[in-house]
């Protein structure tokens, strides 16, 4: 099945990588986006006008009013439970505005983001492109002043045999160093082999094999492209921010070695708008490797093209997955689309198209290097290599750890992350984000391994751990869970459109009956057979593990 405006632009070649920028500049310089600015966007770039109102009224940063000093507040799940759930609510007041508001004046607006990737020293809020974490949050903002406002570097620590991923950073390699021979041999097999006997598989919670996509991207007609996805919306994983800030050059390599592989002379980096450093960044790396020869027509005399493109996204969860980045890429509404077909067949603009998490792009400059072989020697037979875990603002030491898979859960809390800080006692851990799900503490002695933890009833997503202690009840939990979902779900089906908001329905009206798990019973079943994604799904499944760890806290009045 094609889509009108997919087809529409393939057919007239009306690219919309610039779309939403061209939105955003509208909404920042008038405060809001009206039914006049979209005509005018629309006739001045050749578009129809139902598809450019679709993405002004879809995207979060599209559709929220803006002052000219605008505040986002995290809603994420650290943020949440390191302020005890009143983290939005101390914003509110001391900036005097409700979430989607701005003041008479127009000088200051205030909207809400479900994580920001300080998930590591939350609270957290983005003063405009300023981000500001810690206790103080609602005095910083309500003061405005420029002191004290950076916010912590993101801390990170190699637990592998050897770093892989970190290597970068933690200095056991350098920038640029396999690109240049790589692309000299005129030989992409040699690294589709390398990533096969390496075993990659997808970072991004999907884990699919990364040399089989690329290669049934070569086989597909020109164009073909590369998309790297830094659209990292899991509350609680801030590991791609620390690739795309403090390694970009690294996430750059790995995509012109995609890029290589699948026979892709163009690739993009679409990075979420709640990482404006990150986004900065890139286009700063994307011109010195440019300027370097690593990009452009004829790199490195060797006759292949390779053009990239770093575009910014405009405030949507659903976006991070593939068929709905891939609408937002071409500046449509981020919904999501039915697989089959696949991206790799049918994606940007209708072209055969590999779309590939940061963290996976990231790794490919090291296992090109040293060899599939040894990278596989990490891990175990069938997971193998190495996973970026974040640590949530609980642990008393909170960082991206960079661990073998089949590290035992237990190993990451309590002896790299050393257990919850100031003595809090552990209730639960969120592993995966709001789609992955929620382990006991006597459920830890599980290793850290997708099919592992599925059969536990999570999903290891991005790799977030969040503490969950006393802060916060059950009941609360349940509630930020189905805000995140109702807030977040695109609408492309009904069973996710209206299930997430029967289920914050539910968490309101059931508060502390014991009857909570018998009433999402058949609410959670539809979600997760017959949401089109793995968002519905996700959710439900979510829910039901939060319903099984804390069962003894509905009904009994336990905060």
């Amino acid at each position: 099945m094609r889509e009108a405006f997919v087809e529409w632009q393939e057919r007239f070649g009306h690219e919309g990588t610039g779309v939403l920028e061209r939105l955003r500049a509208v909404a920042e310089g008038s405060g809001s986006i009206t039914g006049a600015d979209v005509r005018r966007v629309a006739d001045e770039l050749g578009w129809p006008v139902a598809a450019v109102a679709g993405a002004a009224s879809f995207y979060a940063d599209l559709t929220a009013p803006q002052g000219l000093r605008h505040v986002r507040v995290c809603r994420g799940t650290s943020c949440f439970v390191s302020s005890y759930g009143r983290n939005v609510a101390q914003v509110e007041a001391a900036l005097g505005l409700r979430c989607g508001m701005r003041d008479p004046e127009g000088i200051v607006s205030l909207d809400g983001a479900y994580c920001l990737g300080h998930c590591y020293a939350s609270p957290a809020a983005l003063n405009g492109s300023t981000p500001m974490t810690g206790r103080r949050l609602g005095e910083r903002l309500r003061s405005d002043t420029e002191a004290e406002v950076l916010a912590q570097p993101i801390p990170f620590r190699a637990a592998s045999r050897q770093p892989v991923t970190l290597a970068g950073l933690s200095g056991d390699a350098g920038e640029w160093q396999v690109w240049p021979e790589t692309v000299s041999s005129g030989d992409p097999t040699s690294v589709l082999a390398e990533v096969a006997a390496a075993g990659l598989r997808g970072r991004g919670g999907a884990e699919y094999p990364v040399a089989a996509k690329w290669r049934a991207v070569a086989r597909g007609p020109a164009p073909r492209y590369v998309v790297v996805n830094g659209d990292e919306g899991d509350p609680g994983s801030y590991c791609d921010r620390l690739l795309m800030e403090a390694d970009p050059h690294r996430v750059l390599e790995g995509l012109a070695l995609a890029c290589f592989a699948a026979g892709a002379h163009r690739g993009f980096v679409f990075v979420r708008s709640e990482y404006p450093i990150a986004v900065d960044r890139m286009r700063v790396a994307v011109a010195e490797a440019r300027s370097a020869g690593h990009f452009g027509p004829n790199v490195h005399g060797t006759g292949f093209d390779l053009e990239i493109d770093v575009v910014q996204g405009a405030g949507s969860y659903v976006a991070g997955e593939e068929t709905a980045l891939l609408h937002a890429l071409q500046g449509l509404r981020g919904a999501v689309r039915p697989r089959p077909p696949y991206p790799t067949s049918l994606g940007f603009e209708g072209h055969p198209t590999a779309v590939n998490n940061v963290e996976t792009i990231a790794t490919v400059p090291w296992v090109v290097r040293h060899g599939g072989i040894e990278y596989a020697r990490m891990g175990t037979p069938e997971e193998t290599g190495t996973k970026l875990v974040s640590l949530s603002e609980r642990f008393a030491r909170p960082a991206v750890y960079e661990v073998e898979f089949g590290t035992p859960l237990r190993d990451i809390v309590e002896v790299l992350g050393g257990g919850l800080r100031d003595d809090r006692e552990l209730r639960a851990v969120q592993v995966g984000g709001p789609l992955g799900g929620f382990l006991a503490p006597d459920e830890l002695d599980l290793p850290l391994l997708a099919d592992a933890l599925a059969d536990a009833g999570v999903a290891l997503g991005h790799g977030s751990l969040v503490a969950i202690d006393r802060s916060v009840s059950a009941p609360e939990l349940l509630r930020h869970l189905w805000s995140f979902a109702a807030a977040e779900s695109c609408g492309a089906c009904t069973p996710c459109r209206v299930g997430s908001r029967r289920g914050l329905e539910l968490a309101y009206r059931l508060a502390y009956t014991d009857t909570a798990e018998t009433e999402h019973q058949h609410l959670l079943e539809v979600m997760g057979t017959g949401s089109l994604c793995a968002f519905g799904r996700g959710v439900a499944g979510s829910v039901r593990s939060l319903l099984r760890v804390f069962s003894h806290d509905f009904g009994s009045g336990v905060l």
